[in-house]
């Protein structure tokens, strides 16, 4: 299975090294010298990792056979793609990969169906799930522990405690002009 862990940035310095957006929870093994990583579009690739080191808080990568500013300048945008096998599982028990919460079914602690994952949005604060619901709208529900209780991959299924408004229209609204008005 094919993930895409990266995508470069601009060129830093002359010596070919790139500036690289991360789009994996795991860069030390992804990204690591001596991994070759296929790209979008195909034809700048394969790519081999030759050095990465982080620069002012971001990546730095230079690949095999990239020597100058003008051939590094050259990989702008292109998607870095690392074949992972899809039994692989995280190192953490509770993280996941995109690939195994996509088209998870979500449902709500006592069995209302809400829809099915489409996407992973990853986002600085948090991951949120894009769901489909079954009249073809879409909802955005955070990946955090407060809302999505339990993930059951052998159900195939995301199992969530949303509050109130976030899947329908029941919001509460609680002000502090609400309780002068009843007194």
């Amino acid at each position: 299975m094919q993930l895409v862990v990266a995508r470069i940035g601009r060129a830093h310095g002359i010596k070919g090294d790139v500036t690289v957006e991360v789009r994996t929870d795991e860069p030390e093994l992804r990204l690591a010298p001596g991994a070759v990583l296929a790209t979008d579009p195909p034809s700048t690739g394969p790519l081999t990792i030759e050095t990465g080191r982080v620069h002012s808080g971001r990546l730095l990568l230079r690949f095999e056979g990239v020597k100058d500013r003008t051939a590094a300048e050259a990989l702008r945008n292109t998607l870095l793609i690392a074949e992972v096998d899809p039994e692989e599982l995280p190192e953490e028990e509770d993280e996941y990969y995109d690939h195994q919460l996509m088209d998870l079914d979500v449902v709500t602690a006592d069995g209302v169906e809400v829809g099915r994952i489409t996407e992973i949005s990853h986002l600085p604060s948090q991951d949120l799930f894009i769901v489909e619901r079954p009249d073809g709208s879409e909802v955005m529900i955070p990946f955090v522990e407060e809302i999505v209780a339990e993930i059951d991959l052998a159900e195939q299924k995301a199992v969530i405690t949303p509050p109130p408004g976030l899947i329908d229209d029941r919001a509460e609204i609680a002000s502090s002009r609400d309780s002068e008005d009843e007194s």
